[in-house]
């Protein structure tokens, strides 16, 4: 029977890592702070900036919410952020994502100041993952990697297939897990919407990282027997058989692929928890000034 790579108990683990070092931090009067920026209504997003909010109440990080309205102008986020950049007690910014189609997110991603970054998406901290240096990591593929080490999954060597090429998952767990470094120095494929059949490099991957937002789309005729799958995707599909009509699911189909697997992300609970663990770790970082 497949191991379950249980998120939602590494992210509890993590979190009381970081209570602790929020602790140690206080006793030197340093008190680590992350402002957040939310534009519009968007329900999913309120969401996830309130689960942010309450992560860091509950270790102590102080963490302030800015709620403008989606018809603010591009002048005005970049003003916010502006102050923001020059704040000394703030350590890192974030910009809930997506923004407004009239607001340029590329634009408001580049004016966050690198050292402040703590989503890992400037250019400059993408640029030091690539290289190799110090720089905060996207938090979800920080949130992989943390999994996989802490499971004592052996990377080395491995053949490893990212299935997705996106900016936000796919690209940089590609360029973190080819590093020469522990827990990581593999030998990755990403394939992506122009592969003519995605299973010809899923069926030779010792891991399966399934980043590509298609619901189930990675068959257990697609794997060979031990993999380990890394299930990234959350898609909600359409279920009469349960009483909301719909359920969460990965871009794996977990319950035929299960029986023939080594270790796999349940959908949710998997990797999803990690993602804000990672964002408040980056801000500690950031406020312990371990990388800037």
């Amino acid at each position: 029977m497949a191991e379950i790579i249980d998120g939602k108990k590494v992210a509890s683990e993590i979190k009381a890592e970081l209570m602790q070092e929020v602790k140690e931090l206080k006793e030197k009067n340093i008190v680590p702070q992350l402002a957040l920026l939310l534009v519009g209504n968007d329900p999913a997003s309120e969401i996830y900036v309130n689960n942010k909010h309450k992560f860091c109440n509950e270790i102590g990080v102080i963490s302030i919410i800015e709620r403008q309205p989606d018809n603010i102008s591009e002048a005005k986020i970049l003003e916010i952020i502006g102050k923001w950049n020059t704040d000394k007690n703030i350590n890192g910014i974030l910009v809930q994502l997506p923004l407004p189609k009239h607001i340029n997110e590329t634009k408001i991603i580049l004016s966050i100041n690198p050292s402040k970054d703590v989503d890992g998406f400037h250019p400059e901290n993408i640029g030091r993952l690539v290289a190799g240096l110090p720089c905060y990591i996207p938090c979800t593929p920080q949130g992989i990697y943390e999994l996989l080490k802490r499971y004592n999954i052996d990377t080395v060597g491995k053949h490893i297939v990212v299935v997705g090429r996106s900016n936000i998952v796919g690209k940089p767990i590609a360029n973190l897990l080819v590093q020469k470094m522990p827990n990581a120095n593999g030998i990755v494929t990403v394939c992506h919407s122009a592969a003519k059949n995605i299973s010809d490099y899923t069926k030779t991957a010792d891991i399966i990282i399934a980043a590509v937002g298609v619901p189930e789309l990675i068959k257990k005729d697609d794997i060979k027997a031990g993999a380990v799958i890394i299930d990234v995707g959350i898609n909600r599909i359409t279920d009469s058989s349960v009483p909301k009509g719909s359920r969460i699911v990965g871009d794996v189909d977990y319950n035929n692929v299960i029986e023939k697997v080594s270790a796999i992300t349940p959908v949710p609970g998997g990797v999803g928890p990690m993602t804000i663990a990672m964002l408040i770790k980056n801000t500690i970082r950031a406020a312990k000034k371990e990388v800037y």
